[in-house]
């Protein structure tokens, strides 16, 4: 399963979106890391094995989910 994070970074009006094979779980232990460090920083690798770094000083949200991208169907 694929999940999505978005990332809200200060002074930018633009979110980071990341889709990644790892768990809700995993990339909320890996921002609770990050923020435990004085300078910690939060990376995160994509499905196509893109590294993205973001220095928690300038992070302002992370959102994580399941990502919805592939499905097809309706809903009532």
């Amino acid at each position: 399963m694929t999940v999505e994070v978005k990332i809200g970074v200060q002074n930018t009006a633009r979110e980071l979106v990341i889709e990644t094979d790892e768990s809700n779980e995993s990339v909320a232990g890996l921002v609770r890391e990050a923020l435990g460090q004085d300078d910690g920083v939060l990376t995160l690798t994509d499905t196509k094995g893109k590294v993205t770094v973001v220095p928690i000083a300038n992070l302002a949200y992370v959102e994580i989910g399941r990502s919805v991208a592939g499905q097809v169907g309706f809903r009532s």
